[in-house]
Order: C-alpha cells, then structure tokens, then sequence
C-alpha cells in the first residue's frame, strides 16, 4: 500500500536566477528578483527535519523543484497525496503552476486555489477585488516606464510606489514615499529599465506595519487562531535591502558575521485590541469572500485612532521566516516542522 505523502513543492532561488539571466537579465538585478525566493534556500536544510516529523505521524515527505513538479504530480496517487506550494509567482517566478498541476491530477492541496495565487500577485488587479469585497484597501494608479496607464487618487500625504506584480519589497527604494507625482513617473521608469514592470502608486498611509499570520493546523480551525502582530523594523517601509538582510544567502551571511538584526514584534492586542478585531474581521471576509484558506499572510497598516488599511496578501508566505516562526511557537507551541507535518496529518489521516 502506498504511504501517504506531503509533496512540498518549491522553487529554488538559483533555477529562477539561472533562467532570468537567460531572459536578459543582468546579473545584478537577477540576484534581486530571486531573491524573494529565499524561503526556498531557507526552508531546505530543514528538509530532514520535516521528513522525521512526518514520519512521526505516519506519512511521507517528499520535496520536489518545481521544475520536476509536472512528472511527479501526474504519477501521484490522488487519494494518499497532499501538496503544499512553498512558492508563489506568475511572472518573474513560476510556483502559482504547481496547484494548478494538483488540480489538474486530482490532488488534494494546502492553501488557496491556483487562481489566487495568480490574483495576489497583481497588486492592481487584487486592489480591485479587495475593494470590490468592501475592504480598506488605498486605491491605486498604475504606470507604466512614465507613462500612466490609471492615474492615482489625489492625495495630501503623498503616495507611495512598489512594483505591481513582483515582491512587495522588490525595487522599493528609500524614496518610494513621494509628494510628487512626477517622481512617480520617474520611478516606473526606474522599475521598469532595472525589473520590466508597472508600479502601483497609492495614496500614502500612516501607521505601523502589521503582520497577521494563520495556519489551519486543524481543518476547523477560524480566525481566532490568527497571530496579529507589529513588525517594527525601525524605518517607516522595509527596503529591497532590508528585506535581502533577512532572507537567503544574504541572511545567513548576516548571521554567520553577527550582524543579524530581526524586526521586534508585538501583539496588536496588546495596546490596540480595537484594531486587533477590525484585522480579524478582514480575515473573515478574506476566507468567505475571497477563498483564503489553511495558510497565509495579511499586511497592514494600523493608525494609532486604530483605522486598518489593508495593505495585500499572501497565498505563500514565508515559511521559515522569523515572524512565522514565531507564530507557530506562539499559537500552536511548536517548531515551523511539526506545525507543517500536523497540519498535512489533520488533512491526510484524519
């Protein structure tokens, strides 16, 4: 009899690196893009850890790169397979393929449908359905190498500018804050000679950063098991260079010399318990009406008056990050591995 199996599909940093250096790619901006893949490169040494907690709890475990996905999903057995996408992506990357391969073979899967995993990464087209759904989302205008395809909302705060449909914090400089709509113009033009992409540009909102974290362990499990937290990394917005000081070789490279730094956290409901029951309420409406299940990410942003901004989601989020470690140790009182091998048992064997 064949065991049940956790496929956990990924796509490495150096395969996406390999094949956008083919595209034309220089080096250096390549390095960037698959970068936002670092949960992959962090996630890997650990392989062997999840291998034993799954065995522990009967099953098997079997990383596969996402190039090979499409041979080793179509020889799966449908009623003994579970597949957990660890990387998302539709353009630059590519792991929004692997649920739409589980669907297409029959096998069940952690995590949204595939066509979210195409929605959250267009910020632009993912504004529009938030909004839609009655959630606080800023509105956005989009532009394309200076010129505007929509053009932004007045704003007296200013706006602010990130790419559309890479990474939230890919091609982010120091002054992605502006005041100036021509220095919006002026960045798409930079995102779009250093990265081929739009930028969004939204009305600029205060507060801090909010990270909410869930993990279905159980099948049933709601809302009240959301881990909602400020990330306060002492700026205002993270940059392309913070977020490579976190993740990846760059991370470990940090480690390995000491210099290290991860961003405090800080339970929301311990100073705004307010804004703590607006965010579950928007997760609600994130499952219900959107299809948001069994893992992800939400990011706000929270004034002090406790008013949410709903900033986007995450059908993947990062895994063995710092926060979501934290979460698991918090919420369900076990290491990223156990949480992931608990999680795919509720679903494979009970």
């Amino acid at each position: 009899m064949p065991q049940p199996t956790l496929i956990l599909v990924y796509e490495p940093e150096k395969a996406c690196l390999d094949r956008l250096v083919a595209q034309g790619h220089p080096a250096e901006r390549a390095i960037e893009i698959a970068s936002y893949l670092a949960q992959s490169t962090d996630l890997k040494p650990e392989f062997g850890q999840l291998a034993k907690a799954c065995e522990r709890r009967g099953l098997a475990f079997k990383p596969v790169e996402l190039d090979e996905a499409a041979v080793v999903l179509a020889k799966a057995n449908p009623a003994k397979t579970l597949v957990w996408t660890l990387t998302d992506g539709i353009a630059y990357f590519r792991g929004g393929a692997a649920p739409a391969l589980a669907r297409l073979n029959g096998l069940r899967t952690i995590g949204a449908d595939d066509s979210l995993f195409a929605l959250c990464q267009d910020k632009l087209r993912s504004g529009a359905v938030l909004g839609a759904l009655g959630l606080p989302v800023p509105a956005a205008g989009l532009a394309r190498n200076g010129e505007w395809l929509v053009e932004p909302p007045a704003s007296p705060k200013g706006w602010f500018v990130k790419p559309n449909r890479l990474g939230a914090k890919i091609g982010i400089w120091p002054d992605s804050r502006i005041t100036d709509l021509d220095h919006a113009l002026e960045l798409s033009r930079r995102v779009f000679s250093r990265y081929r992409d739009d930028v969004v540009v939204q009305p600029y909102v205060a507060g801090r950063n909010v990270r909410a974290s869930f993990l279905g362990l159980k099948p049933e499990t709601g809302v009240e098991a959301l881990g909602i937290f400020f990330v306060d990394s002492g700026g205002d917005f993270q940059t392309m260079a913070d977020s490579m000081a976190l993740y990846g070789d760059t991370g470990q490279a940090a480690k390995d010399a000491g210099t290290y730094v991860e961003p405090d956290l800080e339970a929301v409901g311990a100073s705004q318990p307010e804004a703590d029951r607006k965010i579950r309420a928007i997760a609600q409406k994130l499952i219900s009406g959107l299809g948001l299940k069994d893992v992800f990410s939400v990011d706000f942003r929270v004034e002090g008056d406790d008013i949410v901004h709903l900033i986007e989601f995450e059908v993947c989020p990062g895994l063995p990050c710092f926060d979501f470690r934290d979460y698991c140790r918090r919420q369900w009182g076990m290491s990223l591995a156990d949480a992931m091998a608990e999680t795919a048992a509720n679903r494979l064997l009970r």
